[in-house]
């Protein structure tokens, strides 16, 4: 997934303020509850995203939903909004989230299959790869999308393993238009 420079800013800058200040473990587990309430919450994306509310009942509002965060994670929340960069809020998270993440070492592994598969399998297709460090940490997600017909594609940082039936019937297609 590409992110934007302002993300990147904005985490970048709240990770040295956090470094500093010794609060890094405190904000990285409150990015992860931001991202997870703007992932589940549709209609306060819908609120944020709205132009014509003004950012003071933005502010109001997001410090009513996170009323539970440290003050620099409110203060982040709070800049964000007031230079009108709320559609951002999540990007911004969880880029925080994948620069410490990155920093501890922890590999980001994404699985995607046709169906759900045993923790069997799973272990036996991260081992199939020597693009997953058995010996580091990683954060695996797992998606399921019938739509990719069988096998699996594998996605370690910005390296790919396709190995779905649909990708190899699409080549086979491929192959039969060129002759």
């Amino acid at each position: 997934m590409l992110t934007s420079k302002v993300a990147k800013r904005y985490a970048q800058g709240l990770l040295d303020f956090t470094n500093e200040s010794g609060q890094t473990a405190t904000v990285f587990s409150e990015m992860k509850d931001v991202v997870k309430i703007m992932k589940e919450s549709a209609d306060l994306n819908k609120f944020f995203m709205t132009p014509y509310i003004d950012s003071k009942k933005k502010v109001e509002v997001a410090n009513e939903i996170f009323k539970g965060l440290s003050g620099s994670s409110k203060n982040l929340i709070t800049l964000v909004i007031k230079h009108g960069r709320e559609s951002q809020l999540k990007n911004i998270a969880q880029e925080f989230i994948n620069k410490v993440e990155d920093i501890n070492g922890v590999q980001r592994v994404t699985l995607t299959t046709a169906t759900q598969l045993s923790e069997e399998n799973l272990d036996q297709i991260l081992r199939s790869t020597n693009l997953v460090n058995p010996n580091s940490n990683f954060d695996l997600q797992l998606n399921v999308k019938p739509e990719i017909l069988g096998g699996y594609i594998l996605r370690v940082g910005d390296q790919q393993v396709d190995a779905s039936v649909k990708s190899k019937l699409n080549q086979v297609k491929k192959d039969f238009s060129l002759n």
